[in-house]
């Protein structure tokens, strides 16, 4: 399974609050990890990365091996990439990924390749900005951030 930590100082720093007052962060991560699933998922229709770029169109060869009877969409041939989209969030902190959050196996691979690229495959992004560096898109970002403060108001009360 492949593991990437986001790498943002404001919720590092915000998480860090929230678990000096609560020794249960899943709920926060439970909301998170729906929320990045959403996205995830919204760019499938939009096939776009996190920063709105458009995908890479397909390949020639690609084009030329695509079965007659799939959906004809980047990224969603029978839809099982999509399917296996899936969070599990724990105490302090939350896994968003494909099949291997849910033990599906083969679908992580296939998300590895387009996340980061390969030699023939262009990066179609999904979860990072940037994967190297395990930055989210500042309106991703923005997003963790927003629900994280729904769970600190309350706990600062």
């Amino acid at each position: 399974m492949l593991t990437v930590t986001v790498d943002s100082a404001p919720v590092a720093e915000v998480l860090s609050k929230l678990l000096g007052r609560l020794d249960d962060l899943t709920p926060a991560m439970a909301s998170i990890g729906q929320e990045l699933e959403s996205r995830v998922s919204g760019r499938f229709e939009t096939e776009t990365d996190p920063l709105g770029h458009p995908w890479a169109p397909w390949a020639e060869s690609t084009k030329e091996s695509y079965p007659k009877d799939g959906n004809h969409r980047i990224l969603d041939r029978y839809g099982d990439m999509l399917r296996s989209l899936n969070s599990r969030p724990d105490k302090t902190s939350v896994r968003v990924g494909f099949g291997a959050v849910s033990s599906k196996k083969g679908k992580d691979a296939y998300a590895v390749y387009h996340e980061w690229s390969t030699e023939h495959m262009p990066r179609r992004g999904l979860l990072m900005a940037d994967p190297d560096a395990g930055t989210l898109a500042p309106d991703d970002e923005q997003a963790v951030l927003d629900i994280l403060g729904t769970f600190l108001v309350p706990a600062s009360i």
